[in-house]
């Protein structure tokens, strides 16, 4: 009896601290949204023309105030070639000229990013959600649209 009852409070108690642990990160995804300070690691493209794929741990997609800092893979067409080589694609800084951010379905954040380069115009879907989940997608005027699923690093 005594051991069936350890294992129910043992349970209770993994609940409490999962329930805890959700908190936690849903009010660090709110406050780094709120500071407009936050970092997504990608584990995914998904890029329009061909298969989903996975990628390496090295590639990210950063805000901080009011810069973009865009470290992603890029696979797909070019539709206008580069007036400077190499191609930037998705691997540059540059300042948020547009952002907007929308809370949906209390567990949701949308935010939208356009910014340019030298090369392009880029703007940047984000859906964040409060347990650091993430998708990004990428549309541009000169480059095939492709997407991206991560996780917001703390």
């Amino acid at each position: 009896m005594s051991a069936v009852l350890l294992v129910l409070l043992a349970s209770c108690a993994t609940q409490q601290e999962r329930a805890e642990r959700k908190a936690q990160r849903q009010e660090a995804v709110n406050e780094a949204v709120e500071n407009r300070q936050w970092r997504i690691d990608v584990v995914s493209m998904n890029p329009m023309r061909y298969g989903a794929r996975m990628v390496s741990p090295d590639f990210y997609l950063e805000l901080r105030n009011d810069t973009l800092i865009s470290y992603l893979p890029y696979l797909g067409q070019v539709h206008r070639a580069p007036m400077s080589s190499p191609s930037k694609n998705l691997n540059f800084e540059e300042p948020v000229l547009r952002y907007q951010q929308t809370r949906k379905k209390d567990r949701l954040h949308q935010i939208e990013i356009d910014t340019r380069t030298d090369e392009d115009v880029y703007h940047y879907w984000i859906d964040l959600y409060d347990s650091g989940e993430a998708t990004i997608r990428v549309r541009s005027n000169y480059h095939d649209p492709i997407s991206f699923d991560g996780n917001m690093n703390e």
